[in-house]
């Protein structure tokens, strides 16, 4: 045991730590966000315009009306069904919130779906409503500091400028909606692994023909947990029903995932991940790990082609920012020019290979500043006014 002058100033510091930690827990406590825009079915007429989202949470189902869910965690899952209208005059991309007024802001109304046998019903009856070739199930994972009404907003939008045919199920994972809970929210994603795992085999037992999975930030290490939990039980065979995983800026440390692989073994395929040298977001995330890298800006590609992963580097592209992936409208329109693209990106294609991606992002008549590193190790470019290999 440590004696002397450090020790005593160690001790005399000790209250001063406490009190500063207990003022941020209070501070951020206050600072946590309710969820806006929401209102229970029945209540408004739904827009004719509305996209529907079904949505798996492992957030505390509440009895407040407009606040369906709270940040609390629970351990059995709760389902619902949201209708999102967006706002006609917003930009693409854009996600405007805070209010009540479908003019100008994302809304929804919502009501529950009484349990899993009733969710699967309920997806298997919009997908029989699709054609045979957008019979999908496309979920969407959120990443760090987003309360559940900012969560499914972002997944509408996502669904409404990609362009995205499929029956969209969205997953909740606890997150306090506040910046400094950076930590609660690492320890809800971990949480929230088996009610990932859950919802993906609950996916897996409908009628779709695939189950594309696209997580984001801190969402994407939840999925990648979630991954590890169904091979860790036995249930690996669940990923022949996906047609397709995407993570965006994965906020994962590289040898945590280098671990997650190991326990996984074959990935699903095609397997992508969205990489930037310049999103501060997962470079403020390095820095509280202690400057250990990040597999959202990592440098070092080949350990990640030679297990299968295709990676698209997007840091040229709009700022190279966090949510790039999504706001960005330069990617919008790269999507809405090639089909290939859309589901290489943002929907998934079970036939589609990787060549396949970099020729259809090389060819597009968009011309973004992209780099694609393929997994057998060809690097493609795709830079404004020049493409080529």
């Amino acid at each position: 045991m440590q004696s002397g002058p450090e020790s005593r100033r160690a001790r005399r510091s000790a209250p001063f730590l406490i009190a500063l930690c207990a003022a941020m827990t209070l501070t951020a406590c206050s600072m946590q966000r309710a969820p806006t825009g929401l209102r229970p079915a029945g209540s408004g007429p739904v827009m004719e315009t509305s996209t529907p989202v079904f949505l798996a949470t492992s957030r505390l189902r509440v009895a407040t009306e407009g606040r369906p869910f709270s940040a609390d965690r629970s351990l059995a899952l709760s389902f619902a069904r949201f209708d999102v209208t967006a706002p006609a005059s917003r930009q693409l991309g854009q996600v405007p919130v805070g209010g009540h007024n479908p003019q100008r802001h994302f809304t929804a109304t919502y009501r529950d779906v009484g349990g899993r046998a009733q969710l699967i019903a309920e997806m298997n009856a919009a997908l029989e409503r699709l054609p045979p070739q957008n019979r999908e199930i496309f979920i969407f994972v959120h990443g760090y500091n987003n309360t559940v009404s900012e969560s499914l907003f972002r997944t509408a939008q996502i669904v409404t400028d990609f362009g995205i045919r499929s029956v969209p199920l969205h997953y909740a994972w606890p997150s306090a909606g506040s910046l400094p809970l950076y930590v609660f929210d690492r320890d809800s994603a971990i949480f929230a692994r088996d009610g990932l795992a859950e919802t993906i085999e609950l996916a897996a037992q409908t009628k779709a023909k695939a189950v594309v999975l696209v997580a984001h930030s801190m969402g994407a290490f939840a999925a990648m947990e979630a991954l590890r939990t169904l091979a860790l039980r036995g249930k690996s065979a669940t990923f022949k029903r996906l047609g397709g995983v995407v993570l965006a800026a994965p906020d994962i440390d590289v040898d945590v995932f280098d671990s997650q692989l190991a326990d996984i073994g074959t990935l699903p395929a095609p397997f992508t991940i969205l990489v930037s040298q310049r999103d501060r977001a997962i470079g403020l995330s390095g820095f509280l790990a202690g400057g250990h890298p990040r597999v959202g800006n990592a440098r070092d590609i080949a350990p990640l082609q030679r297990n299968g992963i295709t990676v698209i580097d997007v840091s040229q592209v709009d700022g190279g920012g966090h949510t790039v992936f999504a706001q960005s409208e330069a990617m919008t329109k790269l999507v809405e020019n090639s089909r290939t693209a859309r589901d290489a990106l943002v929907s998934g294609n079970p036939v589609l290979s990787p060549a396949g991606l970099a020729e259809a992002v090389t060819s597009s008549a968009i011309a973004l500043p992209l780099t694609i590193f393929l997994p057998d190790g060809h690097v493609s470019r795709n830079e404004a006014g020049q493409r080529g290999r």
